[in-house]
């Protein structure tokens, strides 16, 4: 039986795109209010990219034919 994905989880690695893409911006264009503008919304993007392909995934692999999110 497959564990259960946490919040953190989520939280993390979209903490982690927005800062990569926050200091590559800075480092590319040196105006902090366009790296932070950059970073917080990949970290939105990512968070909902990651928490829709999340629920895509089913829970339980018992029936392969069974719809997920009803």
């Amino acid at each position: 039986m497959p564990k259960k994905t946490k919040l953190t989880t989520f939280l993390t690695l979209s903490a982690v795109a927005g800062v990569f893409v926050g200091v590559l911006v800075y480092f590319g264009v040196r105006l902090l209010e366009s790296a932070l503008i950059w970073g917080g919304l990949t970290f939105i993007v990512a968070l909902v990219a990651i928490s829709t392909l999340a629920l895509m995934v089913p829970e339980n692999g018992d029936d392969p034919d069974k719809q997920v999110l009803s």
